[in-house]
């Protein structure tokens, strides 16, 4: 990566324009690969009303990818709670240059900072590349969590931080 190239990441509601265009693509590039029983996605209205935190990477400026985490109680989990990686992304111009793994480490330390202890989620099995970034990121496949039920087009991973 060229190091004059500035990266930021930047906290935002999903209704802000970049962010609401963002999940509308990732949206558009799930919908022919999932049936709709297998989208388990959360609209923009429902990030809203379950209070994802919610980041768009810029890079050069340019939105080009998002991620989101929200926090479960959970009186099982060592800290009271878990957190769960939501609607993940990085448009394909932008894909090859790390900026997926930066997005992932960013929702990381945003979990750490919150006290998390297991960060969790859900991927479709025809998503290659997510599965490899997260793979190669230390997640480790799991049941189904939460209020998933098993799903042959699912994959659910978690994550032991810190």
């Amino acid at each position: 990566m060229n190091t004059n190239q500035t990266i930021s990441i930047r906290k935002e509601l999903p209704t802000t324009e970049t962010a609401s265009h963002l999940i509308r693509e990732l949206d558009a590039f799930l919908s022919p690969l999932y049936p709709e029983e297998s989208q388990h996605g959360y609209s923009i209205e429902k990030l809203v009303e379950q209070k994802v935190e919610f980041f768009v990477l810029y890079h050069d400026e340019r939105p080009a990818g998002c991620a989101g985490i929200q926090f479960f109680a959970d009186p099982a989990e060592p800290s009271g709670i878990y957190g769960e990686l939501k609607r993940m992304y990085v448009r394909d111009e932008f894909r090859g240059l790390g900026l997926g793994r930066r997005l992932l480490q960013h929702i990381e330390q945003v979990a750490v900072a919150r006290g998390v202890v297991n960060l969790r989620l859900e991927a479709g099995i025809l998503q290659p590349e997510a599965i490899g970034l997260y793979e190669n990121s230390g997640f480790r496949r799991i049941p189904p969590f939460g209020e998933y039920r098993e799903d042959p087009l699912s994959y659910f991973y978690e994550k032991r931080l810190g």
